[in-house]
Order: structure tokens, then sequence, then C-alpha cells
């Protein structure tokens, strides 16, 4: 399976895994920073960014991604990387390491706390936005290149989209028009939820959620912390649904606290 990806740094392999309808530049924040004590691989999920939909189809199901990632990292020779994501990259950073083929994972986000009608309304406030991509190109252009335009398109996945500068906002916009992944993923999502009583504190675990997450609200959290009894679940001050630009900082720090990065360097 081919799968697009950025990689650089030394030491442990640190995977960073993007959310729906996304793509591996939106670790870009974060990525060099992480490459200071990790050997990061931030990659695209099959069907977005640079990744091609599988010749067999897209996954149906997280069981079937979950697999699928295992598969992708045996094929470049990695044997249980530490791994990061947020949204549906934080599940499927939960599910891998609840298949123990991971050596940590933190999430950021993630899905599969919501119920049946939180995850119907993630959907059409992602598909909303979705749809708005596929408005002329200039259009588009002109909506990123401007701040008022630009914090409302994105203001429901950061707090502070502002950040976003105007060639990442429209990288961001067209992936998302250019997601052949989205719907199937969509589909797949309906009746997920996380629920795995195999993370008993061998692996580590840390969630982070935004505070102004607007996707998957901060209560999530709470289910989180229940479903997951061993994990770290920090609520990010200042965050909203995809907190790299946000608070590169704060990401950072609880991936590099995951992966115990500051003690093998101290």
């Amino acid at each position: 399976m081919k799968v697009n990806h950025k990689r650089a740094g030394t030491g442990p392999t640190l995977v960073l895994v993007h959310g729906i309808g996304h793509r591996h530049q939106a670790w870009e924040p974060v990525f060099d920073a992480l490459a200071a004590h990790h050997d990061v691989i931030a990659l695209d999920l099959p069907g977005f960014g640079a990744s091609p939909v599988p010749d067999g189809g897209m996954p149906r199901s997280m069981t079937a991604t979950v697999e699928a990632m295992i598969a992708t990292f045996d094929e470049w020779g990695l044997d249980r990387p530490h791994v990061a994501g947020y949204s549906l990259g934080g599940a499927i950073s939960l599910e891998l390491a609840a298949a123990g083929a991971v050596a940590s994972a933190t999430a950021f986000s993630p899905a599969g706390f919501f119920t049946e009608a939180e995850r119907r309304r993630a959907l059409r406030i992602l598909t909303t936005l979705r749809v708005t991509t596929f408005a002329p190109t200039p259009l588009v252009r002109l909506t990123c290149g401007r701040p008022a335009l630009r914090a409302t398109s994105f203001g429901s996945l950061m707090a502070y989209p502002g950040n976003l500068d105007n060639d990442r906002a429209l990288g961001d916009a067209l992936a998302l028009r250019r997601g052949k992944g989205f719907r199937a993923v969509a589909r797949a999502s309906k009746g997920y939820r996380f629920d795995s009583p195999r993370l008993d504190g061998a692996i580590p675990v840390a969630i982070g959620w935004g505070e102004h997450d607007r996707i998957f609200g901060v209560h999530m959290a709470d289910r989180a912390r229940a479903e997951i009894p061993t994990a770290r679940v920090v609520r990010l001050t200042g965050c909203g649904h995809v907190p790299m630009s946000d608070d590169p900082h704060a990401v950072t720090d609880l991936i590099l606290e995951t992966t115990n990065a500051n003690a093998r360097t101290a």
C-alpha cells in the first residue's frame, strides 16, 4: 500500500497520524521540535493528502484501518513505534496501543468517545466545511487569504485560525476537497466507539483535549478518562480540535512526555 509521508530526525520512531480530510502537513508546527528527539514519520492516511485510495478500496472499519497501519509499519521495518494522532488519527493511535502494536500513544481529541448524535453533529460540521471547498478555486484562495474569512472557515477546527498562513490554509482546503477517502471514512464511523479493556497501563497513553474543541466537545475527555483509567488525560488550555497550530509547545511537550524522550536525553 502506497503511503505518502515526510520523515526526518533521529531516535526512536514516532509516527504522526492526521484526522479525516486532513494531511500530514497539519503536524508542521511541531514536526521539527519532535524530530529533535525522534525519527519522525508524518503520514498521509490512504485516500487523503498525497496517498491514493488502496487498490482494494478504503478500509471499511476501524479494525481494517488498524490492520493496514500495522502492515505499513511492517513494510517500513518498524517495530512498535511511538504514535500520536488527533481526531480520527487519535482513535487510530489508541487502537494501535490496544493492539500492542506501539510503544506509546498520544491522542488529541480522539474519535470514539461520542454519542451517536454527537458523531452525526461532528460529521455535519466537517461535511459542510468540505462542501465549501468545492467553490471555484479563486474564491477558495480569496477566503484563505483574508484573515476574517479564514477565521470563519477554520474556526471550527482551531481556536486561533490566524496562526495558519495563507499557503497552508489553502493547501488544507484543497486537501479536504480532494480527499477521496472522506465519504468512506465517514460511513465507517457509524457505530464506532472506542471500547477496549486491554489498555492496562503497560503501554503509556496520554490524551489531550482542547478546551475550545467545537468538533468533539471537551466533555468527552471525561468519558475517555473513565474508559481508559490508566491514561493521562490533559485539558489543553486555549486549544481547539486541531491543537498543533493553537499551542505547538503544549502538543510537543505532551507527546515527548508520553514517549519519555526527556528522560532519554537527560
